[in-house]
């Protein structure tokens, strides 16, 4: 059982365990990891076994696998309902042109009998749930994620998450909610809206256009976790909870920074740090110069005393200081 209908995308290089277990903590229902290729012998990679690392994760642990042969991508879901997954996540959304030269992601919208092989695959191989994460088509001419829904659905998928773009629009123009509406009357399946839901109205306009079962958030929760505690309170109550305190933001940063280090061990740890650093001060005053200074840093203790430093600077030119809500899309 759920705590809410609030889904974090699954993101390549951003959907870890410690930003998984972020989102969670701010309310987000489930939390999708990050891609894990299907490809065997990349099971034994360091970076594959710590995409698959789900240590002290509240439940459901939920995997996403990514490749485009049936046989491969069924020994991929039982190797990892092996390594504790609760839930297999098929991957036919990512538009990313690597994974879509080998006919994997979303290039799989092309070839509907090849989806129909995948998805059958993978359900009879574990005895685990299966869902899947596709966009609207190919490119505007070749919008097909009604019938591929109905494939999904006789193969024995339980839920579709569908991202409103298509292949071709890449993360470029808006998110159109139409072919989530016309999937959702169309399917018994639950489905879950994804695209361009960037606060609690627009969750709440997208809940209520699609009737979808719930909204998956992808780039606006990026150094915002606390995104899923507003739109889950919005839901329930209509209001709009205040921006976090500057205190807050820097407190969740500095707790987030030290998951990482010790996720990634210090070196990568500080390298990969450089992004959520720069997701949670955009906005804030003097936010540019100090991204750009702080990606010179090297070491775990220059990274932390620069931040450090600069949100003491925030709390200094004004205590009650709140977050910009102008975040340029």
């Amino acid at each position: 059982m759920l705590r809410n209908n609030l889904f974090v995308a699954p993101m390549a290089g951003v959907t870890d365990r410690p930003f998984r277990q972020l989102c969670k903590t701010f309310g987000a229902g489930m939390a999708v990891s990050e891609m894990v290729a299907s490809n065997s012998l990349l099971w034994g990679s360091e970076k594959t076994r710590r995409r698959a690392n789900h240590a002290g994760e509240p439940d459901p642990i939920s995997v996403q696998i990514a490749g485009a042969d049936p046989k491969m991508m069924a020994e991929a879901a039982s190797y990892n309902v092996g390594e504790g997954a609760q839930i297999i996540d098929i991957n036919m959304g990512c538009p990313a042109k690597k994974i879509c030269n080998v006919m994997a992601g979303s290039a799989l919208l092309k070839d509907e009998p090849l989806v129909g092989r995948i998805l059958e695959s993978v359900v009879r191989a574990v005895d685990v749930p299966v869902t899947l994460k596709l966009r609207t088509g190919w490119d505007q001419h070749n919008k097909n994620a009604l019938t591929v829904a109905h494939i999904a659905e006789q193969s024995g998928i339980q839920l579709l998450s569908i991202h409103g773009r298509t292949r071709a629009c890449g993360y470029t123009g808006q998110a159109e909610y139409d072919t989530i509406a016309a999937v959702k009357r169309a399917t018994r399946l639950p489905v879950i809206a994804n695209g361009d839901i960037t606060s609690p109205q627009k969750a709440k306009y997208v809940l209520d256009y699609t009737r979808a079962d719930g909204v998956m958030i992808g780039r606006a929760a990026q150094g915002r976790p606390w995104i899923f505690r507003e739109i889950e309170y919005y839901l329930k109550t209509g209001v709009q909870l205040p921006p976090p305190l500057v205190s807050e933001i820097h407190q969740v940063l500095i707790a987030h920074l030290h998951d990482l280090y010790a996720f990634y061990g210090t070196d990568t740890g500080v390298k990969i740090a450089r992004k959520h650093i720069s997701w949670y001060t955009k906005g804030l005053a003097g936010s540019a110069s100090f991204r750009h200074a702080m990606n010179q840093l090297q070491s775990l203790e220059e990274q932390l005393a620069a931040v450090n430093r600069f949100f003491d600077q925030q709390a200094q030119q004004h205590e009650h200081l709140r977050y910009e809500e102008e975040l340029a899309a």
